[in-house]
């Protein structure tokens, strides 16, 4: 793999663009080329795999995924850097640049139509800190094509992502992407390989797509159990979920029939036992086709 961007090429192009990195957007440009080459080899692609990439910023994870994926669709906010990628891709990557497709848009509210061709099979990227876990959520529910994917986060992101229950940072976003893949830890990431350096270590995420855990049951539904649960950690979830039930007493009701304990709290509960509550709804489930 040649062509990668070093510090130099980093500080070079940023420079001939006139771009800083800004909070706002959440930037930390990758500079250092084993960083990358390590992503893309724990991705672990197929020659036919089409990734997808958001805020490939100046372009050294792109430049990585160029030569050993059919097609990279990079998703990017900043209309300044999406106009500059195919530019260094070409000067960089030479041939393997006319595998490339950058979209200048919001990874939170692309969609599959947008993406679709050829349609993504694998999400790589070094996520924005600050929209990491909406990103990858929308992405999944938007993309049923994504079969798996590596996604470098902030390191306590990456550890919230891949919590069972039990732990004490498993939460909303373990749940919810419990719901779409099986995720593991990847490793981690020091701060010493962006520009600029964060004051965090990252960490690496790999899912893999799996079926959802009950077919008789909307995600919505699934979800909204989930939101509720953990809107009140310190609460049982007889009391904690009295206003998604319709009352105490209901939801005590609807915990029961799904063989949960009312008296347990929702950091207890695996994304099947949430389904199950979701189905055992006062309402009753609603099938998600």
């Amino acid at each position: 793999m040649t062509g990668l961007l070093g510090p130099a090429e980093i500080r070079e192009l940023a420079a001939r663009l006139g771009v800083m990195p800004t909070k706002k957007l959440g930037q930390n440009f990758v500079h250092d080329p084993n960083t990358v080459r390590r992503i893309v080899a724990s991705a672990g692609l197929a020659p036919d795999d089409v990734a997808l990439e958001v805020g490939p910023g100046l372009g050294s994870l792109t430049l990585a995924l160029l030569p050993v994926a059919a097609h990279v669709h990079a998703v990017e906010l900043d209309p300044k850097l999406a106009a500059a990628l195919p530019e260094t891709a070409a000067r960089f990557a030479g041939p393997d640049a006319a595998r490339l497709t950058v979209h200048p848009a919001d990874a939170l509210r692309v969609t599959a139509a947008e993406l679709a061709d050829p349609a993504p099979t694998a999400l790589v990227a070094n996520l924005p800190y600050n929209v990491a876990v909406p990103v990858v959520l929308h992405l999944l529910a938007e993309l049923p094509t994504l079969r798996h994917g590596l996604v470098m986060v902030q390191k306590e992101v990456a550890d919230r992502l891949v919590a069972g229950p039990g732990s004490k940072v498993y939460g909303v976003p373990s749940v919810k992407l419990a719901w779409y893949s099986r995720a593991r830890a990847a490793g981690k990431v020091p701060p010493n390989v962006f520009w600029p350096v964060p004051n965090v270590d990252s960490g690496l995420v790999a899912f893999s797509r799996r079926e959802p855990p009950r077919a008789d049951v909307r995600r919505e539904a699934v979800f909204a159990v989930v939101d509720a649960a953990f809107a009140q950690r310190r609460k049982t979830l007889r009391a904690a979920l009295a206003g998604w039930a319709g009352g105490a007493d209901r939801a005590a009701a609807a915990l029961t029939a799904a063989g949960v304990d009312p008296g347990a709290r929702g950091e207890s509960l695996t994304v099947e036992q949430f389904a199950a509550v979701a189905a055992s709804a006062p309402t009753g489930p609603v099938a998600d086709q």
